[in-house]
């Protein structure tokens, strides 16, 4: 593999496990950590561009770190970069998510009682007891209707994207709190238990299948250049765009002639999941 975006190497160190890596890097096992910090963006180097988001709970493979940067692999799709090393927590047993748009963690099983933290759509945490309207986590009380046990999936994405209507638009967002149009397509599919890689190319190339031009149905993805949609209905998309600045519904004809007409040229490709 040599797209760089998935690939667990830099100047110095590479996986142990990739072939015909150069051979004056370190080979390196990598060790296991999770995502500390409600949102963590994932920088193309330290101090560098923002590719992805990563949210609390997440697993990651650490293979470095060096100047407070940790260089890892996340586990939900193989997107490789550099987050604070602060940003991390060490692996802990996690047994639910949030499959809410987002919530808040407490400091005692009382809405009123002062919130601990703000988690997005797709954290996960361990629950460590209750019974009622709050679970006992590691962080501290969630309401128990904002949480799923892990393995438990709902089985329609244009659903679950529907959690995030009027989240702000932000590139290379991966949470409630902002997110662009492969982001939400990723937490849409993850959510349902479908893997799905983090940007908008990888997700055209790599799933589904063709479908029948003009016949759209509800979970289908549009694709343009560097764009892409879920579909609601026959009639409807759902999408992360600049034009709205946030994720918005919008009819399929007038966004296809809509992104057209500002030079982002035509549908590249309509595709079905199986």
């Amino acid at each position: 593999m040599t797209d760089r975006r998935r690939l667990p190497m830099n100047a110095r160190v590479a996986a142990a496990h990739l072939e015909n890596a150069p051979e004056d890097l370190e080979k390196v096992t990598g060790t296991a950590a999770r995502i500390g910090v409600p949102v963590a963006d994932l920088l193309r180097a330290p101090d560098g561009a923002r590719d992805r988001q990563l949210v609390y709970g997440e697993p990651v493979t650490v293979f470095e770190d060096r100047g407070g940067w940790s260089f890892l692999q996340a586990a939900k799709d193989g997107y490789a970069g550099y987050v604070p090393s602060a940003s991390l927590t060490a692996p802990f047993e996690a047994t639910h998510w949030v499959s809410a748009p987002a919530t808040h963690a407490y400091s005692a099983d009382d809405f009123k009682s002062p919130e601990t933290h703000a988690l997005s759509h797709g954290s996960r945490v361990q629950v460590l007891g209750g019974t009622g309207r709050f679970l006992q986590t590691n962080l501290g009380f969630i309401p128990a209707c904002h949480l799923a046990p892990l393995g438990v999936h709902p089985g329609d994405p244009a659903a679950v994207a529907d959690l995030f209507l009027g989240t702000p638009y932000l590139w290379g967002g991966n949470s409630r709190f902002g997110i662009d149009c492969s982001g939400l397509v990723q937490a849409a599919l993850l959510a349902c238990g479908t893997p799905c890689p983090g940007d908008s190319d990888m997700q055209e190339a790599e799933l589904g299948e063709p479908a029948p031009p003009g016949d759209y149905q509800r979970g289908d993805l549009l694709f343009w250049k560097g764009h892409v949609a879920l579909v609601r209905d026959a009639e409807t998309l759902i999408h992360a765009n600049a034009h709205d600045m946030a994720v918005a519904i919008e009819p399929i004809a007038a966004a296809i002639a809509r992104i057209e007409a500002q030079g982002d040229g035509p549908v590249t490709a309509h595709k079905r999941l199986g």
